[in-house]
């Protein structure tokens, strides 16, 4: 079949999957970005599909009901397709996108799936010109002190290959900030590969970092590449690296050191160029001082500090912030805070910074009865601003007591959530309860 050529009319997208939820979330974020969507629930749907009409990219699920999300890869490949295509895996299937990064996809995105992720994936995929596709980079505007000096820093960073590290609270943009110091570096154009280190069991990290040999245990029937070869000329994004055992920092320190790794099962050792970003919510040095991270790896990562403010530190900028996540939201219409909105904002402490704000925006856009105006009602903020100063409340603030409990089980399942990237499923395992009663305290509690 020879190579398709598009029109130059609006982009389309072609989404594959058979999660009705999955596809209305795909379809109305693409569609604020000006795109055009089409839907196939199976690989024979988007193979006919694809073969009918010219598409600009194609996102796909992994899991189909009639095969793998991997088939369709292939078929692009095969047939010489003009479609950058990416596909979406389960959580923790860092297997599967490694296959499908070497059957042809440029890119992949893990369940939950990250709105960020996907605007900056499919900017990538398109090369959307900046005033037609909406500012993944919202996070990181304002005028305070403490944001421009992060700005003038990312730029200074991207243009060295030293180890960064990243430090910030949950919510604070640390993701952001290292897929920045890479889109503005040599690298750019090479892959940007994020690993949960907290997310992995331990008993597959040797595996998923470095790759294994067929045979090498039950199960592995063919070769596979890790993270280190499928980020190989590129990034690789290790966030929450505090949660690393330690016996995996001692092979990590090792394919640091000498820029080699060792496949699970290989007896020889590969080649492999990668710059490490790095990023934790926890204090590094003191759980150096306890002997829980090891002090050469510590070493190794934090090359340059990077600190991520929180939105306290820097309240005069949430107006502004709090207008660009609205007009994302919104598509440009003309929806504002009104008075009281503003101020109860403003006087919020913001435990999951930058990614709870866009959450209360978006609920108070989902309740308000004007869709041009949000009042302080609509934001649904608990607990009230005036009652709360930090993430956890003092001691002596237990009344009345459904409050404080409310409060202590909300910053139970936000942390549950965050350590989870927000798979629902695996928070509430990690929770001690059932994935029903999970979502129905989120409902309570207005988690979104």
């Amino acid at each position: 079949m020879s190579r398709r050529t598009r029109d130059r009319g609006q982009p389309k997208v072609l989404v594959v999957d058979d999660e009705p939820d999955l596809l209305e979330l795909l379809e109305l974020t693409l569609s604020r970005m000006g795109l055009d969507t089409m839907r196939a629930q199976s690989v024979a749907e988007a193979v006919g599909l694809l073969n009918a009409q010219a598409f600009d990219l194609c996102l796909t699920d992994m899991r189909l009901p009639d095969g793998q999300g991997l088939a369709v890869v292939e078929h692009i490949t095969r047939e010489g397709l003009d479609v950058p295509v990416a596909v979406i895996t389960a959580f923790g299937s860092a297997e599967n996108a490694v296959a499908a990064l070497k059957a042809g996809a440029f890119d992949y995105l893990a369940k939950p799936v990250a709105l960020e992720q996907l605007r900056a994936l499919v900017k990538q995929a398109l090369k959307v010109p900046e005033k037609a596709a909406v500012p993944s980079s919202y996070q990181l505007l304002g005028t305070s002190p403490a944001i421009m000096q992060v700005r003038d820093m990312i730029e200074r960073l991207a243009k060295s290959q030293a180890p960064v590290f990243i430090t910030g609270e949950s919510g604070s943009g640390k993701e952001l900030a290292a897929r920045m110091i890479h889109s503005g570096g040599s690298r750019a154009e090479l892959p940007f590969v994020p690993v949960n280190c907290g997310a992995i069991p331990e008993n597959l990290m040797e595996s998923e970092f470095f790759g294994y040999k067929k045979g090498a245990f039950t199960g592995a029937e063919g070769d596979r590449d890790g993270f280190f070869q499928a980020a190989n000329g590129g990034t690789l994004f290790l966030d929450e690296v505090a949660d690393l055992p330690l016996p995996m920092q001692v092979k990590l320190l090792r394919a640091i050191q000498e820029k080699k790794v060792r496949k699970v099962g290989a007896t020889t050792e590969e080649p492999v160029d990668v710059r490490i970003i790095s990023a934790t919510h926890k204090r590094l040095p003191a759980l150096v001082d306890a002997g829980e991270f090891r002090q050469d790896l510590f070493y190794r990562l934090h090359v340059i500090e990077l600190g991520m403010p929180s939105l306290r530190e820097m309240r005069e900028d949430i107006p502004s912030i709090a207008d660009a996540i609205l007009k994302k939201l919104t598509r440009g219409a003309a929806a504002r805070l009104d008075p009281e909105a503003g101020t109860a904002l403003e006087a919020y402490p913001f435990p999951g910074n930058v990614r709870e704000l866009e959450n209360i925006l978006e609920r108070g856009l989902s309740l308000a009865a004007d869709p041009q105006k949000i009042t302080a009602m609509d934001l649904r903020l608990t607990p009230p601003p005036e009652e709360a100063d930090d993430a956890t409340p003092p001691a002596g603030d237990k009344w009345p007591l459904q409050d404080y409990l409310d409060r202590v089980e909300r910053t139970a399942i936000n942390e549950a959530l965050e350590k989870t990237r927000y798979n629902r499923t695996a928070a509430a395992k990690l929770l001690g309860i059932t994935f029903r009663a999970m979502r129905y305290r989120m409902e309570r509690l207005g988690i979104k």
